[in-house]
């Protein structure tokens, strides 16, 4: 749990409506009074400015008091709220107003504590068993290395390291795939900064960019990231040609390849799915892309395009 909420005593929220409801309907009554009475000492001006100051200054103390417990207390909480989505190091708040904002505010907070265990359950989880599986597969790798040397062997020994090496594959894809939920990529970026060291990475595509110079709200190692993981999937479905359309919150991504059959469009995101498993395909490339953007609040989604395959981004606000 990132904390908690100090307990002090605060005014249940029923008292504070019913007090200020009391308050809008007492204070014409009580001036109409105060007039009536005041009227024939000091003349019907100077009772009515006099009255009306005073009128003034209550509003003002309850607009201060309805302020204080329940306006400041809520953009406290929201602010916190924003801090733990972006990954900033943020206390708790300090104002809760009434005692059922200050339940709201660590029931709030419970769950932030209870996401974010989750995550670094998952992320420890992937670490130890990436970890605790290199060690029987460096031995398998080895012990299939020293037989290679029989040719009778031979295929036994081939399926051994090819089996090998696909496990390996798989837990580096797992790793990345936990790694990329945590929010770590908050800034600015533009196409023309990312795209040219792509371009060069994936030299066979043909990079179409719209829009380079559009500021998107995502570092540029995570926008690197997502980019990567689409034109490598593009390339793979034999894509010569990749457009990226960068408008204000979103990204459209867009290939001329042999496009996501209608049998597998709900299954692309689930992590370990591919259709190109012989080819060495991890299923984890769109996963991955999720994960980047769900920890910083975007969305991508699959969406009619051309011959190809056509991605929609959209980014957090």
């Amino acid at each position: 749990m990132r904390g908690g909420i100090g307990r002090k005593w605060r005014p249940p929220l029923l008292l504070v409506l019913g007090g200020t409801l009391g308050a809008v309907l007492a204070l014409p009554l009580a001036g109409l009074l105060a007039l009536r009475v005041m009227n024939p000492v000091f003349g019907f001006r100077h009772s009515a400015l006099m009255i009306g100051g005073v009128i003034l200054i209550a509003t003002a103390i309850l607009g201060y008091l309805l302020w204080r417990l329940l306006l400041r207390p809520v953009r406290a909480l929201a602010a916190h709220a924003h801090g733990v989505r972006t990954g900033a190091a943020v206390r708790p708040p300090e104002h809760y107003g009434t005692s059922e904002l200050g339940d709201l505010g660590q029931a709030v907070l419970d769950m932030a504590a209870t996401l974010q265990n989750r995550e670094t359950a998952i992320r420890t989880f992937a670490d130890h068993v990436t970890h605790e599986m290199k060690t029987p597969l460096t031995a398998i790798r080895g012990a299939a290395e020293m037989l290679e040397v029989s040719a009778q062997d031979r295929p036994l020994v081939e399926a051994i390291m090819a089996a090998t090496a696909r496990m390996e594959v798989q837990l580096g894809a797992l790793q990345r795939s936990a790694a990329a939920r945590e929010p770590g990529y908050h800034g600015v970026t533009t196409l023309a900064q990312v795209v040219p060291p792509l371009q060069a990475a994936f030299a066979p595509l043909q990079i179409v960019m719209r829009g380079e110079a559009l500021a998107l709200p995502l570092a540029a190692g995570g926008l690197e990231i997502l980019l990567r993981q689409l034109l490598q999937n593009a390339g793979a479905h034999g894509a010569g040609v990749v457009t990226l359309t960068a408008t204000p919150g979103h990204l459209r991504v867009e290939d001329d390849g042999r496009g996501i059959s209608a049998g597998n469009r709900d299954r692309i995101f689930d992590p370990f799915f591919t259709t190109r498993r012989e080819d060495g395909g991890t299923g984890m490339g769109l996963a991955i892309v999720r994960n980047v953007l769900a920890a910083h609040g975007g969305t991508i989604d699959l969406v009619p395009g051309g011959a190809g395959a056509a991605f929609a981004i959209r980014f957090a606000a």
